[in-house]
């Protein structure tokens, strides 16, 4: 039997789902678009899909690809996708399937514990802190124990933990099989089993950094597949356009400082000051960052600190261009002084060469920064903690159709690229996610990741919006363009969200509004404790997860949470844990951003209208992708709120009301307070409309 004869019957009443699994409820959408793929892997091309909340599209792809018998690389957005994919949804279907299906999990570098690295860490100066030396010494116990090397084994670790980068390698700092601990070396296990294993579960980050790596001669092969699959595949553009550029970080050179002070003294002290050069290094990488916080913090070209600082120019905007180029030359000079003294001393230790080679990519790149921006691309600065220049293509779609897609004969760099026999029979590529754009050639999505050609295929949703969720947007709320806007929303959050008992999230557009509103509400309930305020950053994305779901359990009180940024997907809280989203305004790109301008830049000297073919694109998939997170069970009610009356008032509103899900919609204020206290009712058959 044929794989797209055998998909549909897996899937059908009475098939193997349905005898596995009681809850199983068999769904035209996902049988749609599990033949569709099957289609694809069995005639090879490009797939792409939207498949709506509800839908089941991680079964849709993983049947097919599973029965296909062929190595397969799935691709996610996250690493807590790629647990979930390789812990849970793969060994299920393979066990429910009865096929025996080997399996390998691979995150990038900083997810390892590096053993060489750690033991090295004690000679940091970091870990002279208590807190840190005792974070140091908790992973030094679950090393002697763990068999992958995976840090997310290690539970309480905190993601911002400043021990991570002393116990993990970079691209940069890894020996290799230079290194005395190779043979025990957990990166280079997950990629032995990767490359004897059927499906290998990879993440986007991971599959662009190593198509950018493999480029510049320093291949890190992921195995040989014939089905490629990416999941949340709205998120790879970004993601592509981040690791096809160039970047350089004053954090990568104070690592640099860091490591050549621990190398020089463990292995050639007294052969070089290694003291002195590492200080110059750290300080000649602070004041190139200090040449920048000038400018901004004392508000000379009015950016606040964490923006992007366009750099269109010879120098950064509201940059001295005379302060800039002599802070590049001083790091320059500083890390050529540091060089000079690691060539005497090379040979003696793997640390010490590939000191050498980290310094001699490090001034490369700072060369390439000193020079004019490469033509099709756009430069900034990103300016936060640490400060870090980025060179990046406005999109991946060249990449995609010329490196990506098809496998060139040799590399830029003209060495043969190994054979790949897949490629020959005809590879199939599938993409899918639960939003790739608001019409229907999904041109969001296949314009920017050169997929033109690609089928398309869209499957709605399965849940009943009209019934189990309403639209509402506040008239009386100011415009967005209102200094008073933020506050006005928290103070209408904190009115809707008493009732419900918290059980309400909200979504903000810029990290301004977001303490605002966290801080107003934090201020309502401060005496009172009648909620709990979760405003993301205060902990870890995880943490504050879990204390939502929680909810008003165990003597605590509900809760709100006020979020940015990677809140908008990936945030699944299905239930009665979450009623009410509030979406501050419309997500339009920011204006001021050196990426946005640059691709608006580029359409209107094409002849096109930005704001009609970017602009008000992105701000139809950020809002679909903001209101999916309110209905994610057949059972689920709630509101959405969107506090920019734009949406109703503009000509364009129509265009982003009908990239929404068929919510019912809530024209005054009486009816959304009937709304609300139906939602205070435990009944889960009531509407939500009244």
């Amino acid at each position: 039997m044929s794989l797209v004869a055998m998909v549909p019957e897996v899937f059908a009443p009475g098939g193997v789902l349905a005898r596995a699994d009681g809850h199983f409820q068999p769904r035209d959408g996902q049988t749609q678009m599990a033949i569709a793929v099957a289609e694809t892997i069995a005639e090879g091309g490009a797939l792409v899909v939207e498949a709506g909340t509800g839908v089941g599209k991680t079964y849709a792809y993983l049947v097919p690809a599973l029965l296909s018998g062929e190595r397969v690389l799935l691709s996610t957005a996250t690493k807590a996708l790629q647990d979930q994919l390789f812990a849970r949804d793969l060994p299920r279907l393979a066990q429910i399937l009865g096929l025996p299906v080997r399996m390998a999990l691979l995150k990038g570098r900083a997810s390892y514990l590096c053993l060489h690295r750690m033991q090295q860490a004690r000679l940091d100066v970091q870990a002279q802190d208590r807190g840190v030396a005792r974070v140091l010494a908790k992973v030094e116990d679950w090393s002697r124990q763990t068999v992958s090397g995976d840090l997310a084994e290690l539970t309480g670790l905190d993601e911002r933990s400043p021990v991570i980068p002393l116990v993990t390698s970079t691209r940069e700092n890894c020996l290799g099989s230079s290194c005395p601990r190779f043979r025990e070396c957990h990166v280079h296990r997950a990629r032995r089993e990767a490359l004897a294993a059927d499906i290998v579960v990879i993440n986007h980050h991971l599959f662009f950094a190593d198509v950018a790596v493999r480029e510049s001669g320093m291949a890190e092969l992921l195995p040989t597949v014939r089905v490629v699959v990416f999941d949340e595949a709205h998120q790879i553009n970004e993601t592509g356009v981040q690791f096809l550029g160039t970047q350089m970080s004053t954090g990568q050179w104070m690592d640099f400082a860091r490591d050549l002070l621990i190398g020089g003294l463990q292995h050639a002290r007294g052969l070089a000051d290694w003291a002195g050069l590492s200080q110059l290094l750290e300080l000649s990488a602070q004041d190139l960052r200090l040449v920048v916080g000038n400018a901004i913090f004392e508000g000379a070209n009015g950016v606040a600190a964490g923006a992007r600082v366009r750099w269109t120019e010879e120098a950064p905007e509201g940059l001295s261009g005379a302060a800039w180029h002599a802070a590049l030359r001083a790091l320059g000079s500083a890390c050529a002084q540091s060089l000079e003294a690691l060539d005497t001393v090379s040979e003696i230790s793997p640390d010490l060469e590939r000191l050498y080679e980290r310094g001699s990519a490090l001034l490369a790149r700072l060369a390439r920064f000193s020079g004019p921006c490469q033509a099709d691309a756009v430069r900034w600065l990103d300016v936060g903690n640490q400060l870090r220049l980025i060179e990046s293509p406005l999109d991946i779609a060249d990449a995609m159709r010329t490196r990506i897609l098809t496998s060139p004969a040799e590399t830029s760099e003209g060495e043969a690229w190994p054979e790949e026999p897949a490629a020959n029979m005809g590879r199939a590529w599938i993409f899918t996610s639960a939003t790739l754009g608001a019409d229907e050639a999904l041109t969001w999505f296949t314009e920017r990741a050169g997929l033109k050609d690609a089928r398309i295929l869209r499957v709605a949703s399965p849940f009943d919006y009209a019934r189990q969720a309403a639209l509402y947007v506040p008239r009386q709320l100011p415009s967005p363009a209102d200094p008073s806007h933020s506050r006005s929303v928290a103070e209408w959050v904190a009115l809707a969200a008493e009732p419900l008992g918290g059980r309400t999230l909200v979504l903000t557009t810029t990290l301004k509004a977001l303490r605002i509103i966290g801080d107003a509400l934090k201020e309502r309930w401060q005496t009172s404790g009648a909620l709990e305020v979760l405003v993301q950053g205060e902990w870890p994305k995880r943490r504050l997860m879990e204390r939502f779901r929680e909810g008003a359990s165990h003597g605590r009180p509900g809760c709100v949470l006020v979020a940015s940024a990677s809140f908008w997907e990936g945030f699944d809280v299905p239930g009665d844990a979450l009623q009410l989203v509030v979406i501050d305004k419309l997500p339009f790109p920011p204006p001021g951003d050196p990426l946005v301008e640059a691709r608006t830049q580029h359409i209107e000297r094409a002849g096109g209208k930005a704001f009609t073919s970017y602009a008000l694109p992105e701000a139809a998939v950020a809002l679909k992708q903001g209101a999916g997170r309110l209905i994610r069970h057949e059972t689920d009610r709630g509101i959405l709120v969107v506090g920019d009356t734009r949406l109703v008032t503009m000509g364009y509103g129509k265009r982003l009301l009908a990239a929404l899900p068929p919510m019912c919609r809530l024209e005054s204020p009486e009816e959304f307070e009937s709304a609300l206290m139906a939602l205070t009712k435990p009944s889960t058959t009531d509407p939500t409309c009244p």
